[in-house]
């Protein structure tokens, strides 16, 4: 039986290749170890939310700029928008719908604002309808925020340029889907997708643990996991 692959004597973590569900089960049969594929879907449906909110309580604050846009994922053989908003600390992404429509990006700005509060700047490209939607929420936001006598709108800039920080961003989430044969359900890949978002965020070592302040990905696993 071959022994276990050394990570860090090679430089890199396992997250760093990009593998599909039936590469694992090939890799792990290598070593001794038999399971199936879809087992291994199984337990990141299964455990994948569970660690994302040990994840979030100990996640760092988020900073007051946002950079926001979106990309499309194939679920079930059709293109589905996938919105996302990206800052100096964590990133937030939520499903929309086939069609990049006002409704659907609303319906992420409205998450984005109750999970993490209103940004003091937002950085997006040249889309109207991701600018109509902010405007929209922002206003909703501000109006029942009564701790603020005169709370001022936020700040959007429109720049296709300045937001290259989160287009860069999107490549690593094509990188990691493109060896998948598809998702089934837009809940599942949204479980699964949010999955690959925290991943992403360990590696960036972008929350705090007591004792260990800068923790491998396999420390913070075990932290979370405990």
């Amino acid at each position: 039986m071959l022994q276990p692959f050394d990570y860090q004597r090679c430089g890199k973590e396992p997250s760093a290749y990009n593998l599909s569900l039936r590469d694992l089960e090939q890799m792990m049969a290598e070593r001794g170890i038999r399971v199936d594929h879809t087992t291994i879907h199984r337990w990141t449906v299964r455990f994948s939310p569970l660690l994302l909110e040990r994840f979030n309580r100990r996640k760092r604050s988020v900073t007051g700029k946002w950079h926001v846009d979106e990309t499309y994922i194939k679920v079930r053989g059709q293109w589905m928008y996938f919105y996302r908003a990206k800052t100096m600390s964590v990133t937030q992404s939520s499903f929309g719908s086939a069609s990049s429509d006002l409704p659907a990006a609303k319906r992420f700005f409205r998450k984005a604002l109750e999970g993490h509060g209103r940004p003091d700047r937002v950085v997006i490209d040249g889309s109207q309808t991701n600018h109509e939607a902010i405007v929209s929420c922002d206003t909703t936001n501000r109006l029942r925020d009564r701790a603020r006598r005169r709370p001022e709108a936020d700040r959007i800039r429109r720049s296709q340029y300045l937001n290259n920080r989160i287009e860069q961003d999107h490549r690593r989430i094509k990188r990691r889907v493109r060896p998948m044969l598809g998702f089934k359900s837009t809940a599942t890949a949204s479980t699964i997708l949010s999955g690959i978002e925290m991943i992403h965020m360990m590696r960036k070592r972008q929350a705090r643990y007591a004792f260990n302040p800068n923790p491998s990905l396999a420390e913070q696993f075990e932290i979370l996991a405990a």
